[in-house]
């Protein structure tokens, strides 16, 4: 499947959904404490895109049962919400999709409860560091198998590994669409596949893993991920446009 060249007023409504977005991101940050259940994390957020005029795009999106992906610890992404109280010190991945007039948004970022570890505040540095350097590179012209290079020697550049069998992706009509853009190389060669363009716009999200990146899909809720090291992981993603020969961040206020 090709990947989509959009307008400039495509962009436009792509805009609209991802300014949802990080609205309700900076609006559940504002408000989450510890003592909050998962569940109670999720309604707020839910709640918040519903008075926006929205639709929380996750809920029902290939089963998944929330408009939240409350990704708590040791999960890296897919986290289902349930009656689990968040506690100080803990890390918390906040991972959220809108749809407004048939247009989507995704962003994701990794909070702290209260005070956490130096550990922590690495590893959620590195998603973070590691988001808005992928984004400074790009450029038309360049292949997506050199982004996901870029993302992969950040990453272990910076002590972590990438979690591997998940990535990044298209967006625009539909939740997720072409390419996808792994966190790290696959294959041996990165001068080949598609090259990006104006126009294009997609999701970059690096997740985090501290010593392995095999994925461990949870059996109970069929969803959660988790690594195989059994240890906390990251996990942040923006939205981006090509425009004028440059990556511009949609899904921020």
């Amino acid at each position: 499947m090709a990947i989509s060249i959009r307008k400039p007023l495509e962009i436009e409504k792509l805009r609209v959904s991802n300014l949802y977005v990080a609205k309700t991101l900076d609006h559940l940050k504002t408000y989450i404490r510890a003592g909050m259940t998962l569940k109670e994390i999720n309604k707020m957020g839910e709640e918040y895109i519903s008075s926006l005029g929205a639709r929380a795009a996750f809920k029902g999106l290939y089963g998944f049962p929330s408009g939240v992906c409350t990704s708590l610890n040791e999960v890296v992404i897919h986290g289902v919400p349930d009656d689990t109280v968040v506690k100080e010190g803990d890390i918390l991945g906040l991972d959220i999709g809108v749809e407004k007039d048939g247009w989507y948004g995704d962003s994701a970022i990794t909070i702290p409860i209260g005070q956490i570890s130096d550990e922590d505040r690495k590893l959620i540095a590195c998603a973070k560091d590691a988001l808005y350097h992928a984004i400074s590179v790009i450029k038309p012209g360049m292949r997506f198998k050199e982004l996901s290079l870029e993302l992969e020697n950040f990453i272990t550049d910076y002590g972590f590994v990438p979690l591997r069998g998940f990535c990044g992706h298209g967006i625009g009509r539909k939740p997720h669409e072409e390419p996808e853009i792994p966190n790290y190389l696959d294959g041996k060669n990165a001068k080949q596949g598609p090259k990006i363009k104006n126009g294009m716009v997609f999701c970059i999200e690096p997740m985090i893993c501290q010593k392995s990146g095999a994925a461990i899909v949870d059996e109970q809720d069929k969803w959660s991920v988790r690594s195989e090291d059994g240890l906390r992981s990251s996990h942040y993603e923006h939205t981006v446009a090509i425009i004028d020969n440059k990556a511009e961040i949609l899904s921020v206020i």
